[in-house]
């Protein structure tokens, strides 16, 4: 997954919930113009501040190890 997929799936399960950028925001404890630049798909965002609005939405985030190699 890129950083465009990724704000994709945010705006999406953000319109989903009915909020908007600003409701999204005061209830993750970030700023407006963070929940814009994240739908937006900017590739230089802490991860905090983004894991923190993913789990205000109800998303969870897995990470997989590389298949095994033989």
């Amino acid at each position: 997954m890129d950083s465009n997929s990724l704000g994709l799936l945010v705006r999406r399960e953000r319109k989903a919930q009915n909020l908007k950028q600003a409701e999204l925001a005061a209830v993750s404890g970030v700023g407006v113009r963070f929940i814009v630049d994240l739908e937006a798909g900017k590739p230089t965002l802490q991860l905090g501040k983004v894991l923190q609005v993913i789990t205000t939405l109800g998303c969870e985030v897995q990470i997989a190890p590389p298949a095994s190699r033989s």
